[in-house]
């Protein structure tokens, strides 16, 4: 696009927009969650899936004596069970689900991972949100996925009267710009990123990295580094006690607030992290069809735990900066 063929409203809009992208602040180191820390700092939440999975959350000493987290002085694992065989009338297949103990508004969140949990049925997630005030307290989901599929999927969900535009800076792409829960059965407004290698097993192979989101009143940004990336912020990588965001470079997906109030529609959020299986997204028969999993979701994740051997996310640190 020539931008002497834009007219004068358009153009400074997208000035707008490039400028919001590009801007950046510099932030303080506030926790810095390693290890047996995480237990600290986040709740396990036994509580019934909010999206019908078939899955049953449990509690942090259940987790333990099934080895389904663990801690060591650098790493931070939480995963599903992959012995148990299930009966269709009975529970779902154990996973975790925990929730920090703090909010934020206005920070940045890093979140150096090793490994993410794939398999067929898997719906893994990583997000921010205020549990009993959803939607109006506004949702960020930092990286999620379904079913071993890539790219990863950025997405906001908000009330009503909240979009983004479909063109943006930012090196992912577009897919929905409406972002409130009561349009197209909560699609949200998503942003996939660029790289396959943001999500599912060709994260893994390679190490997995980091991903960092920044929220602010103006806009909310998520990037995506790979281990090896030599374009990732030193200030990321090395885990520094501030971070300055304007030297990130472009991020991976952008929200600006030329559209939403983001003021109003996003309040304290905890981050969330969890492991779910089947359920409205994963479990959508054309969806998971689509993906090349075998059976139907649900007697999949039932009849074949085995196949959950890499369902587990692995932490180095999540590191919080306001």
């Amino acid at each position: 696009m020539k931008l002497n063929a834009i007219s004068a409203s358009a153009g400074l809009t997208l000035a707008s927009l490039v400028g919001s992208a590009l801007a950046g602040a510099t932030y303080t180191l506030t926790e810095d969650i390693v290890g047996d820390s995480f237990y600290d700092s986040f709740n396990f939440e036994a509580i019934p899936d909010p999206t019908l999975g078939r899955v049953n959350y449990v509690d942090e000493a259940t987790a333990k004596a099934l080895n389904l987290s663990f801690a060591t002085h650098d790493t931070f694992i939480i995963r599903a069970d992959d012995t148990t065989v299930l009966n269709a009338t009975g529970n779902g297949r154990n996973s975790v689900r925990i929730r920090s103990n703090n909010q934020y508004t206005t920070h940045v969140a890093v979140f150096d991972m090793q490994h993410i949990p794939e398999g067929c049925g898997t719906w893994p997630a990583v997000w921010e949100t205020n549990e009993p005030n959803w939607p109006n307290g506004g949702e960020v989901d930092i990286f999620e996925g379904v079913n071993n599929v890539g790219p990863n999927q950025s997405t906001l969900h908000t009330s009503n009267n909240c979009t983004i535009p479909p063109f943006t800076t930012q090196t992912g792409t577009t897919l929905t710009t409406n972002c409130s829960y009561a349009f197209d059965y909560n699609e949200g407004c998503a942003v996939e990123l660029a790289t396959n290698n943001s999500y599912g097993p060709a994260f893994n192979r390679i190490g997995g990295g980091w991903y960092a989101m920044e929220r602010t009143n103006d806009y909310i940004n998520v990037w995506f580094w790979e281990r090896s990336d030599p374009c990732a912020p030193p200030d990321v990588t090395c885990g520094a006690s501030t971070v300055d965001t304007s030297q990130w470079g472009i991020a991976s997906a952008h929200f600006p607030n030329t559209q939403c109030d983001f003021a109003s529609h996003f309040g304290l959020n905890n981050i969330i992290i969890n492991l779910t299986f089947c359920g409205a997204k994963a479990g959508n028969a054309t969806l998971y069809s689509a993906a090349g999993c075998p059976s139907d979701c649900v007697t999949y994740v039932d009849k074949n735990p085995s196949a959950f051997k890499d369902a587990y996310f692995q932490f180095s640190s999540i590191k919080v900066y306001t």
